[in-house]
């Protein structure tokens, strides 16, 4: 199957948080999203919107910090393991194994910021997010790409309820 895909405006930080919390209840475990982007690009931003709206949910309330020098943060909500990666400072992709991704990746969602970073470690059939600053003003462009099945209806309804 061709991955899916979908490119949207986000012309400010609120409609960032916003996209993470329409895609938050629709994440189960199992699920990765790719955070892709330079650094000021939304990334962080998008990832603690998520979680903390998959932890509200949940009637739960936690600080969500950027794992930039934590590496990874954990948290659970609703009976899901929610993991959030920041891999930037690492240089190779066997120190990502060595944080447990790969079985976070079957049993949890992940949101991982620097995937660049995972090399041969990069799930297939992981949601694409890739955040780029807007020329034209303080704004953002989201492209999604999803591969398979698992992504397909996700971003059909995302595009239906953006638009």
């Amino acid at each position: 199957m061709l991955a899916q895909s979908l490119t949207l405006a986000l012309p400010d930080a609120e409609a960032t948080a916003a996209l993470a919390a329409r895609l938050a209840p629709e994440m189960r475990a199992g699920d990765v999203i790719l955070l892709e982007g330079p650094i000021g690009a939304g990334k962080t931003h998008f990832a603690r919107a998520l979680i903390q709206h998959r932890l509200a949910a949940a009637g739960l309330a936690e600080d969500v910090p950027s794992p930039t020098y934590t590496l990874v943060q954990t948290y659970e909500a609703g009976g899901v393991e929610i993991w959030h990666a920041d891999l930037y400072r690492l240089t190779d992709p066997a120190e990502a194994e060595e944080l447990g991704l790969a079985d976070a990746f079957a049993d949890a969602i992940v949101l991982v910021e620097w995937p660049d970073r995972l090399g041969p470690l990069r799930p297939e059939g992981a949601l694409c997010l890739s955040l780029a600053p807007d020329p034209s003003g303080e704004g953002r462009t989201a492209r999604l790409t999803g591969g398979g099945a698992r992504w397909a209806g996700r971003i059909k309804s995302l595009a239906v309820r953006h638009g």
